[in-house]
């Protein structure tokens, strides 16, 4: 499926203060495509006890009126929208953002978004949508970060839609792409230290080798971008968010595995684990596996 060229972003009531709308003006901006902001409600019945129909409406309206003046304000001549829709929050903004671009929704919310992160919604979000879902810090702003796109890697099949993902970020940004891997010995190891200094080494040296080609086959195909390897042992998570960290990463980008022949899908423990802790705006890019 060709994605098309929009830009969906979550929106609840804390919208100024998530961060997720200002991160996807900012990459309208750089891709010149417009954004459609989307605020779910959740269908109710209208008997329902709490249900105050004229109130929730009223305030729901209101929202999207903000947020539309908002963006009919912000800079550039693209023609953005916000809409109101009716829905389970994850599942309907996966439908919604079916085919586009990418989709952005903030770390924190209230409201519908109240589990958004770290929470129920925004795993089902990451682990169902078919496009690329960017999780933005609250209270986000441009600046906050001055490092480059960082990307995790391992040693599967799957890195080329990653990375793509990760150069086309670094590209419209005009930074440089960090491919990280962290891998660690299997705990058969840990009895024997002799064996486990001769196996350390050996792995160490397989592990960086095979990355720097990979990353020398990346440079030539883009010869105008700086891609560096960065190989890394220890627990996955930890090298991975910890890596983020110390190069200030403005972007880290993570995949996530779809299996073709399930109708629900989990996270991977790694892209979980790396989503709750991320401390930088996170890309989780879906690949598939047969």
């Amino acid at each position: 499926m060709t994605a098309k060229p929009v830009i969906h972003v979550g929106v609840d009531g804390s919208w100024r203060d998530t961060g997720a709308l200002e991160w996807a003006l900012l990459e309208s901006l750089l891709r010149h495509e417009p954004l459609q902001a989307v605020h779910v409600i959740e269908d109710r019945p209208r008997h329902a006890p709490g249900w105050q129909a004229d109130v929730v409406d009223d305030s729901s309206l209101e929202l999207v009126g903000e947020v539309q003046k908002y963006l009919d304000e912000s800079p550039g001549s693209l023609d953005h929208e916000a809409d109101l829709v009716v829905g389970p929050p994850a599942r309907t903004l996966t439908e919604v953002a079916a085919g586009s671009r990418m989709l952005v929704v903030g770390r924190r919310g209230m409201g519908t978004f109240q589990r958004l992160l770290v929470g129920s919604t925004s795993e089902v979000v990451a682990a169902t949508a078919q496009v690329p879902v960017v999780i933005v810090p609250e209270h986000w702003k441009p600046g906050d970060h001055s490092g480059p796109v960082l990307v995790a890697v391992d040693d599967s099949d799957n890195n080329p839609a990653i990375i793509e993902f990760a150069i086309e970020e670094a590209t419209e940004r005009g930074l440089a792409v960090r491919l990280v891997h962290v891998w660690d010995l299997p705990a058969m190891y840990s009895w024997d230290a002799m064996n486990v200094a001769g196996v350390r080494a050996e792995w160490t040296e397989n592990a960086e080798r095979h990355f720097e080609n990979v990353t020398a086959e990346w440079r030539q195909r883009y010869p105008g971008l700086t891609i560096h390897a960065d190989v890394r042992r220890g627990h996955p998570v930890d090298g991975v968010v910890t890596a983020a960290t110390e190069w200030d990463a403005q972007l880290l980008v993570i995949g996530t595995r779809h299996h073709a022949r399930l109708t629900s899908f989990l996270l991977g423990s790694v892209t979980r684990g790396v989503l709750h802790h991320a401390t930088c705006p996170l890309a989780v890019v879906p690949t598939t596996s047969s």
